[in-house]
């Protein structure tokens, strides 16, 4: 595989345009100001273009590559583990036989096998995927974040959605994901799902974000909102990143409460009763056929976390699904939510039937997803504190990459023989952020700082065999 082109990450100014920043700076311009301009006319074109979206599917816990995505039918049983490898559409790659769809049509998507980094600590390996960075600030806005205000949706619907939250001792702190970061809360996304219980596979689910007060009006509401921006006018400061922000917020709140189409996009109940058993009546399928309901009515970003529900008789311990250490109750060889025999078919069966929904409604192209997690496995099987099963590994794991452009039948990177370390083409998270943005058409060089200047949307470079 060739290594991609090196992309200039800085922002080219024309020497005319520099030279002209003299004479601007007259009229009480600064040059952050010019290159503003500049980059917001060419970002104002490409939004106006029929934007793409991203269904970004976080295997939180971190899946292990070696019973997925690399396997290593040659290692020892203690390497390789109990699964054989099967042949996919594509001539020379194979995938673990716990994911017989995902394999007869691998020419939609590409996978990753040279993921890399060394944090193995979840809540820090999170907050990296999530910024895209591998050394986030603390107020760092997240890839979804990002994307939403650099691709605004003209939709009468929330921009970004968030499917199931984290929990347990995995979880990254809720500032990482559930705001803007230092973007502001107008680029938070809408979370939907805070407990377990609370997904579409419940009969009893309906999304509670329509809800308002029964002693608090829809008119009384938008008095308030026009008293809010009459303050807004008054004020000394003028308008600011913070009085801006926060406009946006309540503006996308009034418009869902005053918007039908948004509480039809989530409804999944209006799917027929056959769609939704082919996505799989579990958190993770009826989530996946949420997100591509969010994404036809013009939702930008849909995080879903892929929790794949609870086997028959377990109690709920955590939506930590992919932490297989063999630590509660279950080993990551048996059949339950902590398994991969439990929670891999039902991945294989959701995403599958997530790229073949896309494709027959016309949508892979403009919608980009994204399965990963924030690491992979050890190679070596363990004893956990209860059953087997594997440890954090973040130095070499796996990710998979589907429509908006990415080339399917590509598998980018090389392992050693064991999946433990990068043989070939390592792709970091800075590199994979910026391939993301990439597909979505927006230049990771989008400098996104209140002055339009000084911090690009991603450091990265793309990988151009992607693309």
């Amino acid at each position: 595989m060739h290594e991609p082109r090196k992309r200039q990450s800085r922002t080219h100014v024309p020497r005319r345009r520099v030279l002209q920043a003299g004479g601007i700076a007259s009229l009480g311009l600064t040059l952050p100001d010019l290159l503003q301009a500049d980059q917001g006319g060419a970002e104002k074109h490409r939004a106006s273009a029929t934007a793409k979206s991203c269904i970004f599917i976080h295997q939180y816990g971190g899946l292990s590559q070696l019973d997925s995505w690399d396997m290593k039918p040659d290692a020892p049983r203690e390497i390789r583990g109990p699964y054989r490898s099967i042949e996919t559409a594509t001539p020379g790659f194979q995938v673990g036989e716990l994911m017989p769809r995902l394999a007869r049509m691998s020419e939609q998507y590409a996978v990753i096998r040279s993921m890399t980094h060394n944090v193995s600590q979840h809540d820090r390996a999170n907050s990296m995927l999530l910024a895209g960075r591998a050394k986030p600030e603390p107020d760092d806005p997240s890839f979804g974040a990002i994307v939403t205000k650099l691709r605004p949706s003209t939709a009468s619907i929330p921009p970004h959605v968030w499917l199931q939250k984290f929990g347990g001792g995995a979880a990254p702190p809720d500032h990482t994901y559930l705001t803007g970061g230092n973007l502001g809360m107008g680029y938070a996304p809408m979370l939907i799902g805070e407990k377990h219980d609370d997904n579409p596979a419940a009969d009893d689910f309906r999304v509670r974000a329509f809800d308002t007060n029964k002693d608090v009006s829809l008119q009384r509401l938008e008095r308030r909102w026009r008293l809010s921006q009459g303050l807004q006018a008054l004020s000394g400061t003028g308008t600011t990143a913070e009085f801006e922000s926060l406009d946006l917020y309540q503006r996308q709140s009034f418009d869902l409460l005053h918007s039908s189409d948004a509480k039809t996009a989530f409804d999944v109940n209006m799917e027929t009763p056959s769609l939704r058993d082919r996505y799989g009546r579990n958190p993770l399928g009826q989530n996946l056929l949420l997100a591509r309901r969010l994404v036809e009515s013009g939702v930008r970003l849909v995080n879903v976390v892929a929790w794949t529900g609870l086997a028959a008789g377990e109690n709920f311990v955590s939506v930590e699904t992919w932490d297989m250490h063999g630590n509660a109750n279950v080993g990551i060889f048996e059949d339950g939510w902590n398994g991969l025999p439990f929670a891999l078919p039902r991945t294989d069966q959701a995403v599958a039937t997530l790229l073949e929904d896309l494709s027959d409604r016309g949508l892979l192209e403009s919608t980009l997803v994204v399965l990963v997690g924030e690491f992979g496995r050890t190679p070596a099987i363990s004893k956990g504190a209860k059953r087997i099963g594997r440890d954090h590994w973040p130095q070499c794991y796996s990710a998979m990459v589907a429509g908006a452009g990415i080339q399917g039948g590509v598998v980018h990177g090389e392992s050693d023989d064991r999946a433990a370390y990068v043989k070939s083409n390592p792709v970091t998270l800075d590199d994979f952020t910026a391939t993301l943005f990439s597909a979505m058409d927006i230049n990771p060089a989008s400098r996104i700082s209140a002055d339009g200047f000084t911090t690009p949307a991603s450091t990265g470079n793309p990988v151009a065999a992607l693309l």
